[in-house]
């Protein structure tokens, strides 16, 4: 089998859906693999390092031409799938419910095609589901990125002009992303609080040593380990439990998302403003259309004194790292679909029966 790598082409992107390390441990299973030139450049691997693990260097044509499976991190774009044969097999997030035109141009090309965004949250896929490494990166990531915006330190500090108070620290949804932000910040040595609709996530915020902002549920639970859309009367029951919590932050980190949804509005304006003057949020959800109501993507909007930074955050800011845990991904969801150098279709398996939207030129999920 012949697994192609090509170079991310979206604008802003670092990261490299293989890294050398997981190409040569390919390699040693048996696979041929053909990398872009240039492909893990911004990740700092370079050719020769995919040379050393085996692979052959070629143009994007070349990988087109010579491989089965090609690898990427994001959707397959316009120029892409000019390139894209009957044969080829894709791997890479798709967002195939929020992404109908893509799919269908694939369908078109009689291609086949696996999202890894829709890796099912069950034990056994855990290896495999890139959302939650790329997520635990980007919950890192927002707490680095709101210390830098903040004009305060996190941790109570003792001098002899006297003692500085910790910040305070409100996260919003306490999944991968809001779990390693919560350690994050309290590593940093603030005081850190978090809220969730799924109630299950409260011991594991606490854990962590966050104090968690419970709100009654009736129902609001998680569904495939994705929080649903929250009830209007929840909504609003957990403004006002939250509120004076968020009336009082330093800094706060919005990380919910509804698959395949807009995201949540979990901050108006309203509420921006009657925030304390200085304070800083970063909404991870802000590609989705953002937890608050005023932020735009990758812009800082100042309202009322407070900061608020639409953002992902994506992995890509540190790229050789989140290259490192994807290309692990990929390995292991190859290793799982393969068997003796060739494709299972094991279809009455729900890791391959989700992940599997195209199967030669037929839709197989909406």
């Amino acid at each position: 089998m012949k697994i192609g790598i090509l170079k991310e082409s979206q604008k802003g992107e670092k990261r490299v859906a293989l890294s050398p390390f997981i190409t040569k441990k390919l390699v040693e299973k048996g696979f041929e693999i053909y990398s872009e030139n240039g492909a893990g450049v911004s990740s700092l691997y370079k050719d020769s390092d995919y040379e050393e693990a085996g692979a052959s260097i070629t143009s994007r044509e070349g990988v087109f031409e010579s491989a089965q499976v090609l690898v990427k991190i994001n959707p397959f774009d316009e120029a892409d799938l000019k390139l894209v044969q009957r044969r080829h097999i894709l791997m890479s997030q798709l967002y195939h419910k929020s992404s109908p035109e893509l799919i269908k141009a694939i369908s078109d090309k009689g291609a086949t095609a696996f999202s890894m965004d829709a890796m099912p949250r069950i034990s056994r896929a855990q290896d495999m589901d890139v959302l939650s490494s790329q997520n635990n990166l980007a919950g890192y990531k927002a707490v680095i990125l709101g210390a830098y915006e903040m004009t305060k330190i996190f941790p109570l500090m003792m001098t002899a002009a006297g003692t500085i108070t910790p910040s305070r620290v409100l996260i919003y949804g306490v999944g991968v992303a809001g779990l390693q932000a919560i350690a994050t910040a309290k590593r940093l040595g603030a005081v850190v609080e978090a809220t969730d609709i799924r109630s299950e996530t409260k011991e594991q915020a606490e854990s962590l040593g966050a104090k968690f902002i419970s709100v009654e549920n009736s129902g609001e639970d998680s569904e495939g380990g994705y929080a649903k859309e929250a009830s209007e009367d929840y909504v609003k029951r957990q403004k006002e439990a939250v509120n004076e919590s968020l009336f009082k932050a330093d800094l706060v980190i919005t990380t919910a998302n509804v698959p395949g949804r807009k995201a949540p509005v979990l901050i108006t304006e309203e509420q921006v403003k009657q925030m304390k003057n200085g304070a800083v949020i970063i909404d991870l959800a802000a590609a989705q259309g953002g937890n608050c109501e005023v932020s735009k993507l990758n812009e800082k909007v100042i309202v009322n004194g407070v900061k608020v930074i639409g953002t992902t955050v994506a992995p890509e800011s540190v790229s050789t790292n989140a290259s490192e845990l994807y290309a692990k991904n990929i390995y292991n969801f190859i290793m799982h679909l393969t068997e003796d150098l060739n494709f299972k279709w094991d279809l009455e398996e729900e890791i391959t029966d989700e992940t599997l939207i195209v199967q030669d030129g037929v839709q197989r999920k909406n």
